[in-house]
């Protein structure tokens, strides 16, 4: 009768990141059945490949002989005979096939990281942040504070200022003064209850008479002369006479 000896499975140990990496490339690369082990021949093959390791850090050796030593204990577990009228106790391996599953999660976990991290690398140079979408105009809060408002008119000035610098040419016309576009505003509120604020600017035709007169409007609404009412983003913006300037009139 033919007799064959245990295959010990014989693996490098250095490829391994730790016991449980190697603990499951010797359960998955036979086939077994995690929730079943065969725990004397897994144990077998672990200490095999662990005593031809030709050196091993003390930190990792410990890890392998922590494994060893669990594996081990399990085993001797699985051969111990149970007391008879006793409650059917846990599978000794159950703790063990628990650690082995959460191991394999977070490594396929990595691994799919790893892999998005090479396809962007192939498509984006490294610290590349995707551009944000802008958001609908139906989702523009039309109310804003008045520091929010101020900012955004400063910051529309610069970038006006500064197209014209780049624009290669400059002509010295007389300035636009904001005294005037309030004496404007209001000389145009006193013929009607509400004017639209395009009809102010649109005799002028110039971005320094539209921006001049936008900030005549939002300094007359801080001062409580006038309201400033807009239906709906990108709507026309029109200005009301406030209670006061009504009585006034």
């Amino acid at each position: 009768m033919e007799t064959t000896t245990p295959d010990l499975y014989q693996v490098e140990l250095e490829r391994f990141q730790g016991p449980l990496d190697l603990l499951l490339h010797l359960i998955r690369n036979q086939d077994v059945d995690i929730f079943d082990i065969p725990i004397s021949r897994i144990t077998e093959q672990f200490l095999a490949a662990v005593r031809n390791a030709d050196r091993l850090e003390l930190e990792r050796a410990g890890e392998f002989l922590e494994m060893a030593a669990t594996l081990v204990r399990i085993k001797a577990q699985m051969l111990f005979p149970r007391p008879v009228g006793t409650d059917e106790e846990e599978d000794p391996r159950a703790e063990l096939v628990r650690r082995l599953l959460e191991y394999e999660h977070f490594r396929e976990a990595a691994r799919l990281l790893e892999a998005a991290e090479r396809a962007r690398s192939r498509l984006h140079e490294k610290g590349h942040v995707e551009a944000r979408p802008l958001p609908p105009a139906s989702s523009v809060p039309l109310e804003t504070t008045w520091d929010e408002v101020w900012d955004a008119v400063l910051r529309l000035a610069d970038r006006l200022a500064e197209a014209e610098t780049r624009s290669g040419y400059r002509f010295a016309g007389r300035p636009v003064r904001m005294e005037e576009k309030i004496e404007l505003v209001l000389a145009a509120l006193q013929r009607t209850r509400r004017v639209e604020f395009d009809a102010l600017v649109r005799p002028w035709g110039t971005r320094m008479h539209a921006v001049v007169s936008l900030l005549a409007c939002l300094e007359l609404a801080k001062r409580n002369r006038v309201l400033l009412r807009q239906t709906a983003p990108f709507a026309p913006t029109w200005i009301y006479r406030c209670a006061v300037e009504e009585e006034a009139a």
